[in-house]
Formats: structure tokens, sequence, C-alpha cells
């Protein structure tokens, strides 16, 4: 998912600077979500961990 994040996020900068505004904003927001995403994968496996043993 890091990875599809980092994709992302490096297609947002490169239409940013090429000034395409529509696709940046929405790579930016796929690549937001995804983080999210992630970061809530995360924390609920270090919760189930904590809570196996």
């Amino acid at each position: 998912m890091v990875r599809w994040i980092i994709i992302f996020l490096v297609i947002a900068l490169i239409a940013a600077i090429f000034g395409f505004g529509g696709i940046a904003e929405g790579a930016t927001d796929i690549a937001m979500i995804i983080f999210w995403i992630f970061l809530v994968l995360l924390v609920l496996s270090i919760l189930f961990r904590l809570f196996k043993k």
C-alpha cells in the first residue's frame, strides 16, 4: 500500500509541475485515501498482535 501512496504522490507532483490541476488534485485525493486506509490497517494489526498474546 505504501508503494501505491508513493506512486500517486509522484503522479500528483508531476501533474502539478505541468499545470494539470485537476489530475494533480485527483491523484492527491487517491493517495490520501490510500494513506488513511493503510494507517487504519496498521493500527488494527498492531492492536490484534497485542491482544493475541
